[in-house]
């Protein structure tokens, strides 16, 4: 009996089938132009609808919405239309009958018409769908997998099927859409093997086809962000993407993957410059708030002079439209701009005084953040966030938005802490990351440092919870096992007083756990490791062999901070050639695929370790390249990358002149220091042993302080020692004095510097180094930028004596005579 019912539902299907292919009404509603006509057909037949016409009905009215554009959608008159409420009652009562694929489509169409989630239809058609999930061929599914998504539920029980359903079909899946459908939809239920293999499906179908639509790009972006991984394969290609799509690109859109870069901490300069030349063009088409707010926020950053005034001219204009999202979003681009104009700034204050209470406390924070940036003056708004602020502390149970509360309380002018701020901290640091460990750290010693505890025992109330803070951070680093979650926490441990507490243990943690150390996981152990500042062998040789074990699977942008890491600390590993030789490699052939400001900091880098890759060189000192960089630096980080630059250009002058690169930087150099003539490098100490120096030589005219050589090194003292090692007279040299005691500057060139001397005669330059020129270890070893100054003023035909910080304010030379006495074997000892 079983089978024969089956085999009637079947054929009573295929005669359906046949039937409604020529069905007239079928005709009809496909060929509709507008919502009315679908509603005036659904009106004349209500009683001849079958399952089918209901499912062509509603997405064609998503259909016809679609073709819209987003500001011009009337979803509001089609969900609220009488014959709407009539598709959905049919629909709810014929879902049984209708295919597996018609429920799914249905879904989706409604749920992009706006209709919500809790209506009867939605739960009916879901719950229907979930029943004969294991049915749905995979386009079915994503589209399923993106309704339950967008529904927020992204940890049901049903992403937990459809993951699994995935996980068993993966390799037959074939479609890039299909996959970055489904990716972003599962990424908060899936494993880490799992999240592995989803990227390298991912990989396979983008490099086998040779177009592909930007949003699944824009998917898979925000797949890598659901899972928090910046993974650089897929990123790249993503972006080449996007540029192979420029045109097919919105504001939306855009905005978006900017948002997306930021949050992945990614950056491309061509697709910064194509973006910025494409909104540039098209400004004065964004008029409303939502497109004109998303503007500002994509192109400001980057903005020239006079579109950066229009913007901001436009913002102030609009600013009474903006939504409370909206200020939100231009307060933000407004910091990252560093944009303080006072006029735009005012006009969204007062715009926020109606939008405070509808932020969540996150958001609050982020605002509070925002206007204290842009030094806001209105202590009204400060005072309402304040009230709004402690009101989310009194009732917050989770202890992410405690510590957060607490770290921007420290931010508000004129804030007084009171006891239950204290005691609201007290009780949560048991379930604190180390993160919010941190955040509550920082806001106590900065309030017990300007004495804003003002009860009774509170400085003793403020020092036990330091210290039981304390204890809850020593006890989750020494609980950790998994080297992955543990360099999550790491970069956010970065309080003066935490992270200097933190610091040793957290290297001990990552010495026991050594053995956890993979290609994967070294770019954030080497970021770790720069920021700690400690040179730690045991780490550093781990991450040499595991670099050349799996160079090729590291992505070449990746290996400048490993190459910073070694250089910056001046550490040589065991396989020191063996380990630059494969980087260089590994570069030199992925020379095309870097940034051109990548190219810089790579070639500084290497530099500093004594490497000078001649393709990459060349590469760099050329004048197309150059015209490049320059464009490409344009609103971006200009100053760290020509800085580096100007280090490279003296680097490769003074070390490899069999390359005749010339040296260009003398007006760059020029600017930035007699610009800063006002920062000083002659301090007290400073001035104390120059004058420990005069009484040594015998005479102010014996010794220089602050002096510049030829290719702008700033030496603290210098002094001239004859072939008898008795100084020589800077008024004898025809050398002029500045009374003033600012900088000197010697000019030409470093062979013309040696002439100048008698025969026999040495240039002495004395640097003293402070703790910034050593790592923070018990080594006291060297770090990179002082040992490359060391060795090129000795090019220069300099003698080169440093003062270490710690063997100067040691107790050895506790009295004025130990000193004079140590300043003296360190000028009359050199051979």
């Amino acid at each position: 009996m079983l089978g024969l019912r089956q085999l009637c539902l079947f054929t009573l299907r295929r005669y359906q089938a046949r039937t409604l292919c020529s069905d007239l009404l079928l005709s009809q509603i496909n060929g509709c132009t507008h919502e009315d006509e679908v509603f005036n057909l659904v009106g004349r037949n209500k009683a001849r609808l079958s399952e089918k016409h209901v499912g062509i009905a509603l997405n064609m009215l998503w259909q016809l919405q679609k073709k819209e554009p987003f500001l011009l959608r009337a979803s509001d008159y089609v969900r609220n239309h009488s014959q709407f409420l009539t598709l959905c009652i049919l629909a709810e009562n014929k879902v049984e009958h209708m295919e597996d694929e018609v429920i799914v489509d249905i879904l989706y169409s409604i749920l992009r018409l706006g209709v919500e989630d809790h209506a009867s239809l939605v739960k009916v058609l879901v719950t229907e769908a979930w029943k004969r999930l294991e049915r749905q061929v995979l386009s079915s599914l994503s589209k399923f997998a993106l309704c339950l998504y967008k529904q927020h539920r992204q940890f049901s029980p049903i992403i937990g099927q459809v993951a699994h359903i995935v996980d068993m079909k993966l390799d037959s899946i074939q479609d890039i859409r299909i996959l970055s459908v489904l990716m972003i939809s599962i990424s908060e239920v899936i494993t880490e093997s799992f999240r592995d293999r989803l990227l390298h499906k991912a990989e396979q179908l983008l490099q086998e086809k040779d177009e592909v639509h930007f949003n699944y790009a824009r998917r898979i972006l925000q797949f890598l962000q659901n899972v928090k991984l910046r993974y650089h394969p897929l990123l790249e290609k993503c972006n080449r993407i996007f540029l192979e799509n420029t045109s097919d690109l919105d504001i939306h859109s855009i905005s978006h993957i900017f948002g997306l870069y930021e949050q992945l901490g990614f950056d491309s300069a061509e697709f910064r410059l194509v973006v910025k030349q494409l909104l540039s063009e098209t400004i004065d088409d964004y008029y409303d708030p939502e497109t004109f707010a998303k503007l500002f926020f994509s192109l400001g950053p980057m903005a020239g002079s006079k579109v950066r005034e229009r913007l901001l001219v436009t913002a102030g204009c609009m600013a009474e439209e903006f939504s409370s999202y909206q200020v939100l979003m231009i307060l933000k681009t407004m910091q990252k701009m560093k944009c303080r104009n006072s006029h735009l700034l005012k006009k969204m204050t007062s715009v926020l005084h109606k939008h405070l209470e509808s932020y969540h406390v996150l958001q609050l924070v982020k605002l509070t953040q925002y206007l204290v940036m842009l030094r806001c003056q209105d202590l009204e708004l400060f005072a309402k966030l304040k009230m709004l602020l402690l009101g989310y502390l009194k009732s917050s149970v989770i202890p992410a938005d405690t510590a957060a509360v607490i770290r921007i309380l420290t931010m508000l002018p004129s804030f007084q802490v009171k006891e239950i701020i204290i005691n609201k901290a007290a009780a949560v640091l048991p379930q604190c990351r180390l993160h919010h460990l941190n955040c509550i750290a920082t806001a106590l010693v900065k309030w017990n440092h300007h004495g804003q505890l003002h009860w009774q025992n509170s400085s003793e109330l403020c020092a036990k919870l330091l210290q039981r803070l304390n204890d809850c951070g020593l006890q989750r680093l020494q609980k950790a096992n998994n080297l992955n979650l543990l360099l999550e926490e790491l970069p956010y441990v970065n309080g003066e007083w935490f992270g200097e507490v933190l610091n040793e243990e957290s290297l001990a943690v990552c010495q026991r756990l050594i053995d956890q150390i993979t290609w994967e996981n070294i770019l954030p152990l080497s970021f770790f490791l720069i920021k700690s500042d400690h040179r730690c062998p045991a780490l550093l040789d781990r991450i040499s062999s595991v670099t050349v074990e799996s160079i090729d699977k590291i992505p070449p942008s990746e290996i400048y901070f490993i190459l910073f890491l070694f250089s910056t600390l001046n550490y040589d590993p065991p396989d020191n050639e063996e380990f630059f030789k494969s980087c260089i490699q590994h570069l030199t052939s992925n020379l095309s695929h870097l940034e051109a400001y990548h190219l810089v900091l790579l070639g500084h880098v290497l530099a500093m370790a004594g490497y000078f890759p001649p393709g990459l060189i060349t590469t760099i000192f050329n004048v197309s390249f150059l015209s490049k960089l320059d464009a490409q630096l344009k609103g971006s980080d200009l100053q760290r990358v020509h800085s580096s630059l100007m280090k490279l250009n003296r680097a490769v002058c003074l070390e490899c002149p069999e390359f005749h690169i010339p040296w260009f930087h003398e007006p760059y150099c020029q600017r930035h220091y007699f610009q800063n003539l006002g920062v000083s490098r002659i301090n007290p100490q400073r001035q104390h042993i120059h004058r420990m120096l005069t009484e040594i030589l015998g005479g102010r005219h014996y010794s220089r302080i602050s002096v510049l050589t030829p290719y702008y090194y700033e030496i603290d003292f210098e002094c001239v020692l004859d072939v008898n090692k008795k100084p020589l007279s800077y008024m004898a040299q025809n050398i002029p004095l500045d009374s003033s005691g600012g900088i000197h500057l010697r000019h030409g060139l470093k062979d013309e510097g040696r002439k100048a001397l008698p025969p026999g005669a040495q240039r002495i330059a004395l640097e003293f180094l402070d703790s910034k020129a050593f790592s923070k270890d018990y080594s006291r070893h060297l770090k990179g930028e002082p040992a490359v100054k060391k060795r090129h003023l000795e090019i220069l035909y300099h003698s080169v004596l440093q003062i270490p910080h710690f063997e100067w304010n040691s107790m050895v030379l506790s009295t004025k005579g130990e000193q004079l006495e140590y300043l003296r074997q360190q000028l009359y000892g050199i051979q």
